[in-house]
């Protein structure tokens, strides 16, 4: 158990959901933008009530809790644990003050160091697995942060920038070429995805299992904003023929005519994008995001092609060289706040640090598929239906979580994430 590791780990994790706060208000933090979100202020108490309940009440001795009434509060989902505060009505948490919940996580974190530093070592190796999952998991709400708060600061009507002084990292982008698209071609076989190896991987990663994969090919780049212009430009919207059923039923529901967040002032006029960093042009080299799956599997069917699977994504990512990194620094602020452009090289391009990639399988259990014990076992298990997996990882995923395993989900109308395609076809 190295102790000085983990306790400069679990401050830097700690520290990095702060700083995420950092340039918003407390109104800002207080705001709930719709059912699927949280506010700030709920991210912030409900990643430490999942430290103070898991972790340091059973295990570290006379922890006493900052508040007993947080617990119905800041539950998420966890039946075992008792009942909880709505989902929808989070937004109308007005106390406790923002100022409270960062006394809240500074009792907790107090605690947490203690624990870490001078604790029972028997404890402390106990808890070990859940103080890693609790970092990974206050990751996770880092990555739902940027998402929730970019949907919220889109609906003001100021169009107020998370980070103003960023503009300039749009500049240059708009004219920048697209790498053309290349076709990969992947041999038939039989493959092992699932997580390996001795790196932490979320329940749903495993077991490790054997897959049949036919020939098949995967394009080199991610769709692009420019390739998704000329789908939209030859009424990719308005063509019923391109859509699955429930995405067509969606269309017309929802009166969609482009990715979330892209505004023209005019029919066929020139498209802007709200991002982070204040309105911007759309730059045709960026990776297309915040498309849901009806309108990613809309664009393939227009494109001839299809969505991947994810066992075949993730064996083309595997066989690449070298892998993702496995760094678990906390990305600087900026750099969660919109795709950079694809460039041209050898291989997948953005694989991993761009936006999620939707694919066409249903995200379900593995063969062999067991939930962790006590609580914790609700994590993931009880969400595999009615979901369809994302993979690789976006520009506001923390960078640990990049891994060719990783199995994201989201149900198929889902786009306030930053989720974009890459396609895929039958190969020879």
């Amino acid at each position: 158990m190295d102790r000085p590791r983990l306790l400069r780990r679990l401050q830097a994790v700690r520290a990095h959901s702060l700083a995420l706060s950092e340039p918003l208000s407390a109104e800002d933090c207080a705001l709930q933008s719709m059912p699927d979100a949280s506010p700030v202020k709920w991210h912030l108490a409900h990643t430490s009530w999942f430290f103070e309940t898991l972790v340091l009440a059973p295990n570290a001795a006379g922890y006493r809790a900052f508040n007993e009434r947080f617990g119905f509060l800041f539950n998420s989902y966890y039946e075992a644990l008792g009942p909880r505060h709505p989902r929808p009505q989070r937004g109308m948490l007005s106390r406790p003050a923002l100022s409270e919940v960062l006394d809240y996580r500074r009792h907790v974190d107090a605690a947490l160091c203690e624990f870490v530093e001078a604790g029972d070592e028997a404890a402390l190796r106990s808890a070990a697995a859940l103080i890693e999952l609790g970092l990974q998991h206050e990751q996770q709400h880092q990555e739902l942060i940027v998402t929730d708060v970019k949907h919220l600061l889109s609906l003001n009507p100021l169009q107020p920038a998370y980070l103003a002084g960023d503009a300039a990292r749009g500049a240059g982008v708009a004219t920048a070429a697209t790498p053309p698209l290349r076709w990969l071609g992947f041999d038939g076989a039989l493959v092992d995805i699932g997580h390996q190896g001795d790196g932490f991987a979320f329940d749903n990663e495993t077991p490790r299992h054997r897959v049949w994969l036919q020939p098949f090919e995967l394009a080199n780049r991610p769709v692009s904003c420019g390739d998704y212009m000329e789908f939209m430009a030859d009424g990719g919207y308005r063509r019923p023929e391109l859509w699955l059923s429930d995405g067509w039923a969606w269309v017309q529901a929802n009166a969609a005519t482009a990715p979330m967040y892209w505004r023209a002032e005019r029919e066929g006029g020139p498209w802007t994008q709200f991002t982070l960093s204040g309105e911007r042009p759309v730059a045709p080299a960026e990776p297309v995001c915040h498309v849901n799956l009806y309108e990613a599997a809309a664009y393939a069917q227009w494109a001839g092609a299809r969505l991947p699977t994810e066992a075949e994504w993730e064996a083309a990512v595997a066989a690449q060289a070298p892998p993702p990194s496995a760094t678990t620094a906390p990305k600087a602020l900026a750099d969660h706040l919109h795709p950079a452009p694809i460039t041209d090289g050898p291989g997948l391009l953005q694989a991993d640090s761009a936006v999620w990639q939707w694919t066409r399988s249903a995200y379900e259990p593995y063969p062999g598929f067991r939930p962790l014990a006590g609580a914790v076992g609700e994590y993931n298990g009880k969400f595999m239906v009615a979901q369809s997996v994302l993979r690789g990882g976006s520009c506001a995923s923390p960078a640990g979580h990049v891994r060719a395993s990783y199995r994201n989900f989201f149900p198929a109308a889902a786009r306030w994430q930053f989720s974009g395609l890459r396609l895929a076809r039958d190969g020879a």
